[in-house]
């Protein structure tokens, strides 16, 4: 008998140490990891394997992308911690003050890494599969006592779209072996390349505005958990070493002492790995913490300690030379990777209570005492689409909010730069500065954002007034908000024989919207471009016109109308009559239809991938629009009768059919161009458009001296700053609007532009200077000084009328990254209303 139950007793021992031994990469795929590239499907079937196969993961879905791939985390803790992730969540969010009750830092710090997110940038998550082995696998005692004191989160693809992309391009056609020559087709990506998402998106510019379905539902998740710490794993070009925190200046003056120092911690600890493995790397230099929409960035305005590491190997394939005459393989690549992320997890584990307490600092303080001069700020309702909008994002952040309150109040106009007095009206949205997101708030909303070091890696402006197009006040007190709701009004309107048409304002993306839908439904629509008064109200240029005549062949008119009402919220006027009150009747010659346009759009090599993404994502996602897209390529087998619209979005075109379209717009046909293609029509024959040139005065010639001999030479140490001066790194500029015009309809007279260059155009003397820059423009951000002196007195927006068609200019985007929300009015004005 006892030997029986010896023997099942050293069964069961055997059996439990079967069931606990768990395969690594190479044993669940077939290959070790770097001998190829692994497809999407394969890395979340092993992330699948571990978490049935191991007590102490556990896998979520969190989402899926825009075609549908799925978006996972893995979750890796402790024996103790792994049926305790719920309450550790929720102890995160009562330390942040975001959940109600008295939170603990006596508990696991959260470790989030994150990888790939750039498609083209395929390593981390070949690092992740192996990064997840270590933490899961039983028989590692040292990972085993990291686990006691942090939770490590990873996320092994944030962008599978483009990973997928660039996978499918390379796999078929690298040589065996890998040829390891920079000049080889493997090394040669095609346009559009899988950096960027299904609808071409940097998603490593989108975490802030949360535009993309991926980045929504990965912002969704990880505010539930607010990490301690989080890495985005990412790959730079080839040549470069690796690099790993601290980052270089600027730095946000928002980033603690505490982030700061955690970072150098992290960068040491990282460096005792790659010193002992005889490893390159760099820190300090080149990527820096001040746009607030970076997985690094954001991270650290949510309390996080937010970091970027970079590995070289953008185009690498399995093997690349590089330029020191070294060859760099993916299996090296993957080492890299998996150093830095189990040295953050060291490190994060040794300092786990230093990490808890600093987190609920951060919080606090933003709730007692947050940064910047304003404790209140007061957005004025003067648009609630807008608004509403803006609230959105809000939520998304989760930044509280509220409505109206007691006035008049004295603050900080963003609009005109003064401090002025304004009276809170009940739809007014109040937002306290003291709050748990205060200092996301803060670094969101600051009209001005310091810079300790004007070389900086992306846009330096984007403060949500100016985006939104929201007449904002900051005040120098707190203000609580009267209502924590705003005033809403329900549209219910029932359709009468005796309608002669509805009427419907034109001021924002949502009446953009409701048009696109009336159209795609073969509903007649019309605009008027003067003011009219009707019932009793004043309809400005731009207000669209839906008549019953000209509708009789469409069933149910009223139904179709008030349906696309209701869906878009619109507030619809119905009048009995075509005469007006005041102003030109509905069927006067200051009354035009909109015919439902036909639109193509450029694509392909010549045409900025991400560019061509923003106007794609505006019609397929946000207007719901069929449109056509046509490589450039192609362009002479197209038929041009075939469409009403052609949008050139910004790209690098080697030439344009100047002739041919020109011929085409005569004839009718609307011509966009945007940007740089602005820039290649610049001088063209039967284009108005010419880039304004600096011009030399009679002084500047007589200065022709020794000075100006020795100008051109420069230190050599100083050659990456000797062109800052024309540098514009997306500072924000106040346009002057002429919103007479189609093009400007439904705006005030003047309009807040992101910047991205030095480009301004001359005033056409043949068409319509609908957007100009005048001295005494620029707003905010960086903008060099010779730059500066050159963003004044010229054009960005205008229209040329040739024939029966138009050519408009917009040689600044109004659809920057999709979260220019003022802009996309604009844009909308170009496609429908210009005529």
């Amino acid at each position: 008998m006892k030997k029986r139950i010896l023997f099942l007793s050293i069964l069961f021992w055997a059996n439990g140490l079967m069931a606990q031994k768990i395969q690594s990469p190479a044993e669940f795929l077939g290959y070790k990891l770097g001998d190829q590239f692994t497809q999407h499907e394969r890395i979340v079937a092993y992330f699948r394997y571990i978490a049935q196969t191991s007590k102490n993961v556990k896998l979520t879905q969190y989402g899926t992308t825009s075609e549908g791939r799925p978006l996972l985390t893995a979750f890796i803790a402790s024996d103790e911690n792994i049926g305790k992730l719920e309450e550790i969540r929720q102890n995160n969010l009562k330390l942040a003050g975001l959940e109600n009750g008295q939170g603990s830092t006596n508990t696991p710090g959260i470790v989030w890494l994150g990888y790939n997110v750039h498609g083209n940038e395929p390593s981390p998550s070949e690092a992740a599969m192996e990064t997840l082995f270590e933490l899961a696998d039983p028989s590692d005692a040292k990972t085993k006592n990291w686990l006691k004191n942090v939770v490590v989160v990873i996320d092994p693809c944030q962008n599978p779209d483009g990973r997928e992309r660039y996978v499918n391009f390379y796999n078929p056609v690298h040589t065996i072996p890998p040829d390891a020559d920079p000049a080889a087709r493997e090394h040669r990506e095609p346009w559009p390349g899988g950096r960027y998402n299904h609808y071409y998106f940097d998603m490593n510019r989108d975490w802030a505005w949360q535009t993309q379905k991926e980045s929504q539902e990965k912002l969704a998740n990880y505010n539930k958990w607010l990490p301690q710490v989080h890495v985005d794993f990412h790959e730079q070009g080839y040549n470069a070493p690796y690099y790993f925190a601290p980052a270089a200046e600027p730095l946000h003056r928002d980033i603690t002492p505490w982030q700061r120092e955690f970072q150098v911690m992290v960068g040491k600890n990282n460096a005792k790995y790659f010193d002992q493995n005889g490893w390159l790397y760099f820190t300090k230099y080149e990527f820096d913490l001040l746009y607030p929409s970076y997985g690094d960035t954001y991270p650290l305005y949510n309390g996080s300690i937010g970091m970027t590491f970079e590995q070289g190997g953008i185009s690498a394939g399995l093997a690349v030379k590089t330029s020191s005459g070294d060859t760099l393989t993916l299996a090296d690549r993957v080492a890299h990777h998996l150093a830095t992320s189990l040295s953050t997890v060291e490190i994060s584990s040794k300092n786990a209570q230093k990490l808890m307490q600093h987190f609920k600092e951060f919080y606090d303080k933003a709730r007692n005492n947050p940064p910047g001069d304003f404790k209140t700020y007061v957005i004025k309702n003067e648009n609630p689409d807008k608004l509403k909008a803006l609230a959105k994002l809000f939520d998304k952040n989760s930044i509280r909010y509220g409505f109206g309150g007691n006035g008049p109040v004295s603050g900080f106009n963003y609009f005109s730069g003064k401090t002025e007095k304004t009276n809170i009206d009940a739809g007014d949205m109040i937002v306290n500065a003291a709050q748990p997101k205060g200092i996301l708030l803060h670094v969101l909303m600051e009209p001005k954002t310091f810079m300790s070091d004007s070389a900086t890696y992306d846009i330096t402006a984007w403060s949500l007034p100016y985006v939104y197009g929201l007449k904002t006040y900051g005040l120098k007190e707190a203000l609580k908000p009267a209502s924590l709701n705003p005033k809403t009004i329900e549209n219910n309107y029932v359709a009468t024989s005796g309608t002669y048409a509805y009427l419907s304002e034109w001021k924002s993306m949502e009446d953009v919207k409701f048009l696109a839908a009336l159209l795609k439904n073969k509903v007649k629509v019309r605009f008027t471009e003067q003011n009219f008064s009707a019932s009793g109200k004043t309809f400005a240029p731009g207000s669209l016109i839906i008549t019953k005549a000209g509708n009789g062949g469409l069933k149910q008119f009223d139904n179709v109308v008030l349906s696309a009402a209701k869906t878009f919220g619109r507030t619809l006027t119905p009048l009995t009559s075509g005469f007006v009150e005041k102003g030109n009747d509905l069927g006067s010659g200051y009354v035009h239809v909109i015919n439902p346009p036909k639109i193509m759009i450029a694509s392909g090599d010549d045409v900025s991938a991400s560019a061509l993404g923003e106007v794609w994502f505006y019609f397929e996602k946000e207007l719901h629009y069929p449109v056509t897209l046509i490589n450039t390529k192609d362009l002479n087998r197209v038929k041009w009768t075939d469409f009403d619209v052609a949008i050139f979005p910004d790209g690098f075109y080697n030439d344009l059919p100047a002739d041919e379209l020109q011929n085409w717009v005569s004839k009718g046909g609307k011509l966009i161009l945007m940007e740089n293609a602005v820039a290649k029509m610049s001088g063209k024959k039967s284009f108005s458009i010419k880039l304004k040139e600096d011009k030399k005065t009679e002084t500047d010639v007589k200065n022709t001296d020794k000075r100006s001999i020795y100008a051109n030479i420069k230190p050599y140490g100083d050659r990456e700053r000797t062109d800052i001066s024309n540098n514009v790194a997306g500072a924000i500029y106040k346009v002057d609007l002429d919103n007479t015009h189609p093009l400007g309809f439904g705006y005030p007279d003047y309009y807040f532009t992101s910047k991205q260059d030095d480009k301004l155009y001359n005033f056409l003397e043949d068409g319509w200077n609908v957007g100009t820059i005048r001295k005494g423009g620029y707003v905010a951000g960086f903008a060099g000084q010779k730059a500066k002196a050159r963003l004044q007195d010229g054009l960005l927006f205008g229209v040329q009328n040739t024939g029966r068609g138009a050519v408009i200019y917009l040689a600044d985007d109004p659809l920057f990254r999709s979260f220019w929300e003022n802009g996309k009015l604009l844009f909308g004005n170009a496609v429908f209303m210009v005529q």
